[in-house]
């Protein structure tokens, strides 16, 4: 099976260069299954309704958030609605919106597409990822193909996840900080990784924003709106190739689509 991982959507500018460029990747490609990270996918940021529902109908199967989840209230009713689109699993349980995972029925195989999110710089209020994929994985152990989005700030705690799940998962790829890492790799006991997945938005940019107003932000430090930056764009993204009796990876590749 080949899976498709596609780096955070960031703005109208980077769904539409996805509906541009996904189809014909993954017929030339020959891609079963394309997860992308869609938090940042409206305008103004956080995600939408219709920004999710636009990833959706330019061939994205399951949709992975962040910690900008719950930036707009109107995604709320959506999470449980839809079951395809996932929030991190470790906020609150019973007083947050939506789930951290789902299974994907691909009819001979079920897939099993988790979000979990760092704790190291990020929103200490959340449960330990650690201790709750241990929860998961008990919980989807029928699953024979797993696969994880680690929304997460800090490179050692995301290669600390890799290896604490290798063996564990068919893959884990790393979200959250917009640059595409270059170590994706096969981990020692079967696991498919990669620390991030990259930016699908504006090249010339500031992870997706106007650079002005990040520099502005950075020397003055005062708050500022944040305006996602138009150009031209980039997709990045990563293809898994995974053994179906196994449940792991054989190969990985990054590309880089412009």
């Amino acid at each position: 099976m080949r899976i498709l991982c596609i780096g955070d959507v960031v703005g109208k500018c980077g769904c539409e260069f996805l509906r541009s460029k996904l189809p014909s990747l993954k017929k030339v490609k020959g891609v079963d299954m394309t997860i992308c990270n869609g938090e940042n996918s409206s305008d103004g940021n956080g995600i939408t309704p219709s920004s999710a529902q636009y990833l959706f109908d330019s061939g994205v199967d399951v949709i992975t958030l962040g910690n900008h989840t719950f930036r707009r209230k109107e995604i709320y009713s959506y999470l449980d609605q839809n079951e395809y689109i996932v929030r991190p699993a470790n906020f609150p349980q019973g007083t947050t919106p939506g789930k951290g995972y789902c299974i994907y029925d691909m009819g001979r195989i079920r897939v099993a597409v988790i979000n979990i999110m760092g704790n190291t710089y990020m929103d200490n209020i959340l449960d330990c990822p650690f201790k709750k994929m241990d929860e998961i994985l008990k919980e989807t152990e029928d699953c024979k193909i797993k696969i994880v989005d680690f929304h997460a700030e800090a490179t050692g705690e995301k290669r600390a996840m890799g290896f604490y799940l290798d063996g564990k998962v068919s893959l884990i790829f790393g979200t959250h900080t917009h640059v595409q890492t270059s170590d994706n790799d096969i981990l020692p006991l079967g696991t498919g990784y990669i620390t991030d997945a990259g930016m699908t938005g504006t090249i010339n940019s500031v992870l997706g924003v106007k650079p002005e107003i990040i520099i502005s932000k950075l020397k003055n430090k005062l708050p500022e709106r944040f305006d996602f930056a138009n150009g031209d764009c980039r997709m990045d993204c990563v293809l898994f190739d995974i053994d179906e009796k196994t449940g792991l990876a054989t190969n990985t590749e990054i590309l880089n689509i412009k």
